[in-house]
């Protein structure tokens, strides 16, 4: 893999099958709050690097708009997750929300690297990258042992406690 420049960041050239995997940072951020909302924000970066404060701040200034209203309600809790993925070629935003008990719904939101604010509704988000699968296999397991399996009954709260941090 190399490096190149843009705008004096350093960027990691995309992996390509057959090259050396290198694990990437993949980040809690922190608990937040988007009107009804409780998001957990994750962020992942190429190897050696963090998500960059602007493309974080764009994706909690979308969530209002991308996050369905209202927050609660019979089928929704107002427990989300918001990954931010400062990738080797675009900057990415995907917003999830617990739905239906036991549904992880998703919007996926991208934009050029040089402008992360520019972030845009993709068409066919498809499932995600090995990274952010990361996010969504831990939540997932966090979300049944704590709300769906739990014997004492569903536990939003201690959901929101759990948090994943990893070189993946």
């Amino acid at each position: 893999m190399s490096a190149t420049t843009e705008s004096a960041t350093p960027v990691v050239v995309p992996p390509r099958l057959g090259d050396p995997y290198q694990p990437r940072p993949v980040r809690f951020i922190r608990l937040d709050r988007s009107g009804d909302w409780r998001l957990k924000v994750y962020g992942i970066a190429t190897p050696g690097r963090t998500p960059r404060p602007e493309l974080v701040a764009a994706a909690m200034e979308l969530a209002p708009a991308v996050l369905p209203d209202p927050a609660i309600d019979d089928e929704r809790y107002g427990v989300g997750i918001v990954l931010v993925h400062d990738s080797a070629t675009f900057s990415l935003a995907i917003y999830y929300w617990w739905q239906s008990a036991n549904e992880l719904h998703q919007r996926m939101y991208f934009a050029p690297r040089n402008d992360p604010r520019a972030l845009a509704k993709m068409a066919d988000p498809g499932a995600g990258c090995v990274w952010e699968l990361s996010v969504v296999d831990f939540e997932r397991r966090a979300w049944l042992e704590d709300v769906l399996a739990n014997p004492r009954g569903p536990d939003i709260d201690r959901y929101l406690t759990r948090r994943f941090s990893a070189e993946v």
